[in-house]
């Protein structure tokens, strides 16, 4: 080759190299550059709650922030506590970040405008001025490609998958579960009902949901549905696993359990089926492949904790070297732990667990994952770097950065659930739903549960 060949060569691997990488951060979260990154106790400044739809900077880190519900968001029950999604798996943004939905005291979804250029909560059409557009679902997420679109189930039919077109107010099904041949039948009953795990993924066309039972920790059937294919269903009270497509027969593991989540992985190829005081499960669906993932005994892996599913990969805070430690797993091969934060602060106290919300959906996994944290007893002393707070985690292995926003000031008051600071980040990784009592300054809602609201924190 000569010199004037190689020297264009050069210049065309150079620009092809770019624009590749143009295209990964064009679909990734962006960096946060204007984050906080250093391992300092910052305390935490003493704040009253602002009014809804003020944006304000939370005072430690800078962060600019909203109150997005006050006590009259939800109109069916006023004078109650809002929340957001009890795991970080689901999609409670749009595909484009212009929507999202809290949820109310009773199971009410509210669905909301959003305008990211002003940092502002709007209302959409359908709903009264100033209010939420209330949804004719429950168990919500969002469609993976299309932003006019959220697929759940209803209170009347809980075992029919769901959408909702927004432009048009049109609920449609996509499949009646009980039609997909399971054994023993699933058949519609009072006690007989599906989880809020409803998740999709590979562009919509794969849906994963867990039901058969009264609620979460009594459900017997994990329901993958695929558009093209159709049904797969795995009994895990009986082992069997059988469908329109895939394998039939028994699953490899031997173990018998009953269901508390299932949570579909963003490349549609694997559920993990969490299961109450014993760890996780990952079922590879096209098989009949089922591997336990303990957090006890001489087989643990470290399994215990809050968790995220990537596209092919999980994240969990299994807080056996520290409450701040984080893991992160390709789900093929559970043991293949890769540490991402290191060396795990001290004080390695366990009392402050965390709860992940991961918006990655490419190969690779190695966008950052999010994450809050709150005191398990109540207490709101700040004695230790990232207590209380905000923060998103490196999960590309060249270092261990993490990005501090903001105290979360959420209180835990047992056993409300939603006085944890549960998060969900947008699709773009630039906004983070997070609920919080304010240093339980909120009081207590109309119904006796203390209240909580849904707060927007601004991660560029």
């Amino acid at each position: 080759m000569t010199r004037s060949k190689s020297h264009l060569f050069v210049i065309w691997t150079l620009l092809l190299t770019s624009i590749f990488i143009e295209a990964l951060w064009a679909e990734s979260p962006p960096p946060y550059s204007n984050a906080t990154t250093d391992r300092r106790i910052h305390a935490k400044t003493p704040m009253l709650p602002r009014p809804r739809g003020v944006i304000f900077r939370d005072p430690d880190f800078g962060s600019r922030m909203l109150r997005v519900t006050d006590g009259s968001t939800n109109f069916k029950r006023p004078g109650t506590f809002l929340r957001t999604a009890g795991n970080g798996e689901t999609n409670m943004w749009s595909r484009d970040s212009h929507k999202f939905y809290v949820l109310g005291s009773g199971g009410w979804l509210y669905a909301f405008g959003f305008d990211p250029i002003n940092m502002k909560v709007t209302t959409l059409p359908g709903a009264q001025p100033g209010q939420g557009l209330l949804l004719p679902l429950r168990a919500a997420t969002f469609s993976v490609v299309d932003p006019d679109v959220v697929y759940g189930t209803t209170g009347k039919d809980p075992l029919t998958i769901t959408s909702y077109r927004f432009s048009t107010a049109v609920s449609s099904p996509v499949i009646d579960t009980t039609t997909c041949g399971t054994s023993p039948p699933l058949m519609k009953a009072p006690l007989v009902v599906s989880d809020d795990d409803l998740l999709a993924a590979t562009n919509d066309t794969r849906f994963s949901i867990s039901e058969g039972g009264p609620n979460a920790g009594a459900h017997m059937f994990v329901m993958v549905y695929d558009k093209t294919l159709g049904c797969r269903w795995y009994n895990t009270q009986t082992g069997e696993m059988g469908g329109q497509w895939g394998p039939a027969g028994n699953a490899t593991s031997s173990d018998r359990f009953p269901i508390r989540h299932s949570y579909l992985s963003k490349n549609g190829r694997y559920v993990r089926i969490l299961v109450d005081y014993k760890g996780f499960y990952v079922w590879d669906i096209a098989t009949l492949k089922v591997t336990p993932c303990y957090y006890r005994g001489m087989q643990a892996l470290e399994c215990n904790g809050y968790g995220a599913m990537g596209y092919s990969s999980f994240v969990n805070g299994p807080a056996v070297i520290g409450g701040m430690q984080v893991a992160k797993r390709p789900l093929n091969n559970l043991a293949r732990i890769t540490e991402l934060v290191y060396p795990v602060p001290s004080p390695r106290e366990f009392d402050y667990p965390l709860h992940f919300t991961w918006s990655n959906d490419l190969a690779g996994d190695n966008t950052p994952v999010c994450a809050s944290n709150y005191n398990y007893e109540g207490e709101t002393d700040i004695d230790r770097a990232y207590a209380g707070e905000i923060f998103c985690i490196e999960t590309d292995g060249l270092a261990s950065t993490i990005w501090r926003f903001a105290h979360n000031r959420a209180t835990w008051i047992d056993p409300y659930f939603n006085t944890q600071p549960s998060g969900s980040i947008s699709r773009d990784g630039r906004w983070f739903l997070f609920t919080s009592d304010w240093d339980a300054q909120l009081g207590t809602g109309a119904d006796g549960a203390p209240r909580s609201d849904v707060y927007l924190v601004n991660l560029n």
